[in-house]
């Protein structure tokens, strides 16, 4: 959550960011040497951290020197490192570490024998060294000052107390050829950048009309901005910033995303509880060589190569087009696809039509792709080289066209020749004046007409320009969470006259891309709402509804979701024409996608989130029939995350309601789920099927679905399976066994009869 803040509340956290103790651990006099044989280190005073050799490879014999947490109550695995001398340097397995006689610290590499690193501090007077409790390691004077300090030369990591000033930097470890590339940079106008190398931007924080501005880490889980004389200007805080954590820090991963990590005890792990770029897809070139990033079956972010034939042996993902396409060339379209080129980064853009870049590309010879985007203004990106990144996904708008030579023929074809000049014919011609004057007078008229029409079309454009809220529209590398005023809102719904459920109401963007607007009536203070709405918003799988933007001003709290066309899977229930669309396989489907999505909520996000509110209202259907879950979080957003009832216990549930549901086709659970139970335990499942289907059900299937569905159903919480278990019966790769009466007491034979006839009248 980025935000700018008062200067007296952050003060205080400022000062206390910088008034805790730093306690010292014993000097490390001159002299003094670490070694890889006699693997031993130098500790801060509370052990927190120490200073030595680790391995930094998956071979055994290459070796980096740095710090590292060392509390006990963090396992060996996940004593992650915060710095490193000379960042990606290596050594081999018989170097060491020294504080010099002369007081500089020096890293010797004994493979080629050199010093592979020093501090470059022998002219300086240094006595002595000392490992701080906060993780800096310091070299000393004689008079006690400091005259060199790791905090000053960062690699990777920032921990709490640490600073990034202007021009200063971090940089990925280099675990590829292509992780060295990402780095975070304090740029001289006070901007914080996640950059790649460094033409492209990809992220930015903090305002362009600032000077000597620096970045800092606290305690509490903020990352501030401080301006010349050190008062805060900005910041933004992880989700847990108001908990106690003893142990955080702030790291550009290897995947280009800065994430602040928090020390959670309870499950003996790091969390990461805050991300620049929340769709992975969005960071440049995050595929690297190998394709463009796009979100796979698991609604994880995957790479792949669109262009790749089968017989090509590289492993690159190169463009097709080469220069001296002897049979001509051909352009192959890809839609919701946006391509940058990388080596080099920059493509030029022209102002264009859709058609016009294509043809464009096509004649141009040096042209490998074209990506064509209308953000207000219709552009057209050229790429010169085989080298792109991109990212591919059906909310994009881009579309992408991508030189191909044509097939190749037998032979060269040979060239036409031009006609001969036809041989002129001895006529005479007579002038016909009105022929002229009416042709004259046709060409007027037809320029006027077309005049007219021009200045018509621009004056409405400029007015719908002039009307439109001023919206940032979210291109493929910028943040996925769009802030909205209340005036927005209510110009995108026009002032709310479509609503379509319960207060939710059809919207419009500027770029008529629709949306839904769900009306929370949350009392949730300002700074926890945006908080809990930043997390919701960083979840993506294909499963769930995404969350493009929300409202939070005054009194007004609103969300802002894609938009599917074809509404409720409530409607297509209860509909008898359009329940004919819901064919056997597309329940199983629907089903099977529930269930990933729940499973993803449970067990694959960065904390365990509950749905809370599963039914089929919530179960909204794409254009292609696809099943997505929508109002996922909202227990977390309006705070209610305490709540009993919100757990993962509950959503399995209310899955087992919502596949009776959708076998039987009538959504009275109560008075359905005991007689389908009873049905099945007898051997006559498929009498609970709705009758509406008119397709071949698969009685493997129908087995299977409701076993586990009461399974889910079970009054026993203890007895419902995860919804990981879930996902693995319905795909058919866990078996699973007939369910206990899943109630908790039986019914009367006369209330099952009763059952039977209320489920025939409301379902037939």
């Amino acid at each position: 959550m980025v935000k700018q803040v008062g200067f007296w509340y952050l003060w205080i956290y400022l000062s206390i960011g910088f008034l805790l103790p730093s306690t010292v651990a014993s000097e490390v006099p001159l002299g003094s040497k670490l070694s890889v044989d006699d693997n031993n280190f130098w500790v801060s005073s509370n052990g927190d951290f120490a200073l030595g050799f680790y391995n930094s490879s998956p071979q055994s014999f290459q070796y980096s020197v740095g710090i590292r947490f060392n509390s006990k109550s963090i396992p060996a695995y996940e004593q992650k490192v915060v710095w490193a001398a000379g960042a990606d340097i290596m050594v081999g397995n018989k170097s060491y570490f020294q504080l010099t006689q002369d007081g500089e610290l020096i890293l010797f590499d004994s493979s080629v024998s050199t010093i592979a690193w020093s501090s470059k501090t022998s002219q300086l007077a240094v006595v002595s060294a000392v490992l701080h409790d906060n993780g800096n390691f310091v070299l000393l004077n004689d008079k006690g000052d400091r005259v060199w300090q790791s905090f000053d030369s960062p690699s990777n990591t920032l921990l709490p107390g640490q600073t990034l000033s202007v021009f200063e930097t971090l940089r990925a470890q280099k675990v590829n050829s292509m992780s060295s590339y990402y780095s975070l940079y304090m740029n001289e106008s006070g901007q914080l950048q996640l950059r790649w190398e460094t033409d492209v931007k990809y992220w930015t924080f903090g305002s362009v009309l600032n000077s000597n501005v620096s970045a800092v880490l606290m305690a509490n889980g903020a990352l501030l901005l401080l301006n010349e004389y050190s008062r805060p200007i900005s910041s933004l805080f992880g989700e847990d910033h108001s908990e106690t954590v003893k142990f955080r820090f702030l790291r550009l991963d290897t995947d280009g995303n800065l994430r602040m990590y928090s020390w959670r005890e309870a499950s003996a792990s790091w969390i990461s509880v805050w991300q620049a770029v929340d769709n992975q897809c969005n960071v440049f070139a995050t595929c690297g060589d190998y394709g463009i990033c796009f979100f796979n079956s698991s609604g994880l972010p995957d790479c792949f190569c669109p262009f790749k034939s089968g017989s090509a042996t590289y492993p690159e993902c190169l463009l097709p087009y080469q220069q001296g396409c002897k049979s001509g060339s051909i352009m192959l379209s890809y839609e919701h696809t946006f391509l940058h080129g990388i080596y080099p980064v920059n493509d030029s853009v022209v102002l264009s039509s859709l058609q016009q870049c294509k043809n464009l590309c096509l004649k141009d010879p040096l042209c490998t792709a074209a990506t064509f985007t209308n953000n207000g203004s219709a552009e057209c990106l050229f790429k010169t080289s085989r080298y792109v990144t991109g990212y591919t996904d059906p909310s994009l708008s881009s579309i992408s066209f991508v030189k191909k030579c044509s097939d190749p023929i037998a032979v060269d074809p040979i060239p036409l020749r031009p006609s001969p000049a036809p041989i002129p014919v001895n006529k005479s011609y007579r002038l016909c004046i009105p022929c002229l004057a009416g042709a004259a007078s046709g060409t007027f008229v037809t320029v006027l007409a077309i005049q007219l029409a021009v200045g018509f079309y621009i004056y409405k454009r400029r007015n719908w320009i002039w009307k439109k809220p001023p919206l940032a529209y979210k291109d493929p590398y910028s943040k996925s969470l769009v802030v909205f005023s209340f005036m927005e809102i209510e110009e995108l719904t026009g002032h709310f006259k479509h609503q379509i459920g319960p207060k939710m109401y059809k919207g419009m963007l500027p770029n008529r891309q629709p949306v839904a607007i769900k009306d929370v009536e949350a009392t949730v203070a300002e700074r926890k709402f945006r908080a809990a709405v930043l997390r919701v918003g960083s979840i993506h799988h294909k499963n769930l509804i995404k969350l493009e933007g929300y409202c939070c001003e005054s009194i007004h709290r609103y969300l802002v979701y894609e938009y599917a066309k074809n509404g409720s899977l409530e409607k297509y229930i209860e509909d008898p024409e359009l329940s004919k669309r819901l064919t056997w396989k597309k329940r199983m489907e629907v089903s099977l996608s529930v269930a990933k999505a729940l499973s993803y909520l449970h067990s694959e996000c960065r904390d365990f989130i509950s749905h809370g509110n599963l039914k089929c209202e919530n179960i909204l259907l794409n254009e292609n029939l696809d099943a997505k879950v929508s109002e996922f979080g909202l227990s977390t957003i309006c705070n209610e995350a305490l709540s009993p009832d919100i757990s993962a216990e509950r959503d399995a549930e209310d899955f087992g309601k919502l596949v009776v549901a959708l076998v039987s086709g009538c959504r009275d659970h109560k008075s359905v789920s005991e007689w389908a139970y009873n049905e099945m335990m007898v051997g006559q499942v498929e009498k609970v099927v709705d009758n509406r289907i008119k397709s071949e059900v698969s009685l493997e299937e129908l087995n299977r679905v409701m076993r586990i569905a009461f399974w889910c159903l079970q009054s026993d919480e203890r007895l419902r399976p995860s919804m990981g278990e879930v996902v693995k019966v319905l795909e058919g790769t866990l078996p699973v066994d007939s369910p206990p009466p899943p109630f908790s007491h039986e019914r009367p034979l006369q209330e099952e009869e009763s059952s039977r006839d209320c489920f025939t009248f409301s379902c037939d």
